[in-house]
């Protein structure tokens, strides 16, 4: 039997997937507004916060809007794979023509895409509530680059989750218990010298940390090429190790 091409194979399920968006658009619409709706009621609530000096708390949270955003897309977007594996899709699917790497390519497109339009939405509702992006179009590039990273560490989790466990109940748990520690655990809502010095050591082992940091240097300062390059650095490590497990869990479950 002839293996369907690659490029040919990704196209098809990438449209798959968009094709379930048809059927559900409400829930489309929730998923893009959801996270600028989070950020309008925040950022009005803390407006008068003193935790931040020199920046609205708006501008300040933006950046930690956007991470969040492209963090919950990513952790819950190998949903979709779990169940094609308990309703024994994924099975006939291996069993076609198509390349398994090709699965999993195409669910990581669609994620990235959705992610990236809600971060998007993010920044419009942000600028017309006057947040000014310093760094201007190099600015929402890097941030791109920045999302585009972090949600390929977090997706390549989330498809081992939907791949290595035994049902959606556990994956959902999972996800519950670790969204809430990750933000909190972070720099998405206070500056990391506001934390206690025990939740500092562990916002520096954080990947959200570097990426929200970045992003939110692009749109307070401009470019800090020391920051990029030190988020760029972990983050790639990030990506190389969770995308290693991925492979291994896909071959030991797939293969």
């Amino acid at each position: 039997m002839t293996t369907t091409p690659f490029p040919k194979a990704v196209r098809a399920l990438t449209r798959r997937w968009f094709w379930h968006l048809k059927r559900e658009p409400a829930g489309l619409v929730s998923s893009l507004l959801q996270p600028a709706l989070w950020l309008i009621l925040f950022g009005s609530l803390f407006e008068n916060s003193s935790v931040v000096s020199g920046y609205s708390y708006i501008s300040f949270m933006t950046a930690g809007v956007v991470v969040m955003t492209v963090f919950n897309a990513a952790i819950s977007g190998g949903v979709e794979i779990l169940f094609d594996r308990e309703s024994e899709f994924l099975e006939r699917l291996i069993a076609t023509p198509c390349p398994v790497t090709a699965i999993l390519l195409s669910r990581f497109i669609f994620i990235m895409t959705i992610s990236i339009l809600q971060a998007f939405i993010i920044l419009a509702v942000a600028l017309v509530m006057g947040v000014q992006v310093a760094a201007n179009w190099i600015g929402l590039i890097l941030i791109l680059f920045t999302g585009i990273l972090l949600g390929a560490g977090i997706a390549a989790i989330s498809m081992t989750m939907a791949l290595g466990l035994k049902g959606h109940g556990q994956f959902f748990s999972i996800i519950g218990f670790i969204s809430l520690p990750m933000t909190f655990a972070s720099t998405a809502l206070a500056p990391i010298e506001a934390m206690p010095p025990w939740l500092r050591f562990i916002s520096k082992l954080n990947p959200l940390t570097y990426a929200i940091d970045t992003i939110r240097s692009l749109i307070l300062t401009g470019v800090d090429a020391s920051l990029i390059g030190q988020m760029t650095g972990v983050l790639l490590a990030f990506v190389a190790f969770t995308v290693t497990i991925l492979v291994f869990v896909s071959k030991k479950t797939i293969d």
